[in-house]
């Protein structure tokens, strides 16, 4: 089956890092960090282009205690939990992921991702960008890279990337703050959750920062040296005053505007609530969002941590659970409104943990095979890409670097993993170099 026709988006010079007018709009510092890049990148898979949610699990989630279980291990490789059987015969998954078995035909399971990076910081930067750390020069991840080179569309307000909360480890690197993403803050499972740097400062009235405006387009027009960066300095404070004054972005971000039964669809807690507020985002035109999921470095107590969440808990509240009913929700309303097709969901953290427990009832650092899902984009569902050995130690067939993962999400994406980005020194650099792009997630490949 011939790999889907990727349109490649025109060259760009990215822009570097852009000094700021000093006011009193409190949303400056991070709104001057919006993308504003701007290229011609189009899905050539689909009549319209195609978001992206990364669930960035951030730590190293345990393969086999999610995606790739070992029932016939040994007890110290096999861990603490059961496996159960998914809507798809033969695929089998942990036993504490109900919900996510109950979808398994929307999902793509790879089981043979392998890096040779066990750091945090060192792993973070191969799968988020497709390049292994350099210290001579800062990749962008792939969200920073994904969101600047898509066509922003006409009278489009709300930021190309936003990150919820934080971004993490995904950064824009050599693309400078343009390309940095808004950061929500806060928690969203919190009654009084409101998304910062969207209020004017107080005692600033939209009338005053008008005025401001004015003002710094009046300096500008008589300076003519550095005429640029005044005007780009002008493009990200007219861009902060516009999301701040807008009632479309505020209505985007409000999570109140959901009803009581879907928020509980997706649970109580920060990241089902996060979860929510990407599809809001996605629905409302954002291209990118990352919703960042810590706490996954289980080194110790796997059941605690991934089961019950606190000492006594007669129900499971820990990731596994949070994680199960978030991820399900997200998917099945994606689904039912009719915007998983154009929006690729992707599930991955920067490693998988060691294939026996220790002494600690936990699993260490394990970069040599780790797990990652993919649902939507035309993404062919209920299969498996791969596999690792009887032990969950090394992969077994059909081995997956980040690199080709990367590409992959680019293609899926409508970019062309091979289209080039200009280094601040002038060198060119690729999206990502040696990687092959997963045949079998493209759409028309065929699933289970």
């Amino acid at each position: 089956m011939p790999a889907p026709r990727v349109i490649s988006p025109v060259p760009v010079r990215l822009p570097t890092r852009r000094s700021s007018l000093q006011c009193g709009l409190s949303a400056l510092s991070a709104f001057a960090g919006l993308p504003v890049i701007r290229a011609a990148a189009r899905s050539a898979t689909a009549a319209q282009p195609r978001s992206c949610i990364l669930l960035w699990l951030d730590g190293g989630p345990s393969h086999l205690e999610m995606f790739d279980p070992k029932p016939t291990a040994p007890a110290e490789v096999r861990g603490p939990f059961d496996t159960i059987e998914t809507s798809v015969p033969g695929i089998h998954i942990c036993s504490e992921l109900p919900r996510t078995a109950a979808i398994t035909q929307n999902l793509a399971i790879i089981r043979s991702l392998t890096s040779p990076l066990g750091e945090h910081g060192l792993a973070n930067t191969y799968v988020l960008t497709g390049y292994h750390p350099s210290p001579v020069l800062q990749y962008p991840s792939l969200p920073a890279v994904a969101a600047s080179l898509r066509a922003m569309a006409p009278q489009q307000v709300l930021p190309q990337w936003v990150a919820i909360p934080e971004a993490g480890s995904a950064g824009a690197g050599f693309l400078g703050a343009a390309a940095q993403p808004f950061a929500t803050g806060g928690d969203p499972a919190q009654p009084d959750f409101k998304v910062r740097d969207l209020d004017l400062f107080p005692g600033i009235d939209r009338t005053r920062m008008q005025r401001r405006m004015q003002y710094l387009e009046a300096w500008n027009r008589n300076r003519i040296r550095a005429a640029d960066q005044q005007a780009a300095a002008a493009d990200q404070l007219q861009t902060a005053l516009q999301m701040a004054s807008s009632d479309s972005v505020r209505t985007a971000f409000d999570l109140q505007q959901e009803s009581a039964g879907q928020r509980q669809a997706y649970g109580p807690r920060m990241f089902g609530q996060s979860c929510l507020l990407a599809r809001r985002l996605v629905q409302h035109g954002v291209p990118f969002v990352t919703v960042n999921f810590t706490g996954w470095d289980t080194h110790e107590n796997l059941v605690l941590q991934l089961r019950d969440g606190y000492s006594g808990a007669k129900q499971g509240v820990g990731l596994l659970p949070t994680f199960d009913q978030a991820f399900a929700a997200l998917i099945s309303d994606l689904q039912q409104s009719g915007l998983l097709e154009q929006t690729l969901v992707v599930a991955v953290g920067e490693f998988g943990r060691t294939p026996k427990l220790n002494v600690r009832g936990g699993r260490d650092h394990w970069p040599r095979v780790f797990s990652a899902v993919l649902a939507g984009a035309g993404v062919p569902g209920g299969q498996v890409i791969g596999s690792s050995d009887r032990t969950g130690e090394s992969p077994q067939d059909q081995p997956v670097t980040p690199r080709d993962l990367v590409a992959t999400i680019y293609t899926l994406l409508g970019l062309d993993p091979g289209h080039v980005l200009t280094a601040p020194d002038g060198r060119p650099i690729p999206l990502v170099q040696d990687a092959r792009p997963i045949v079998q997630l493209l759409p028309g490949a065929g699933g289970a």
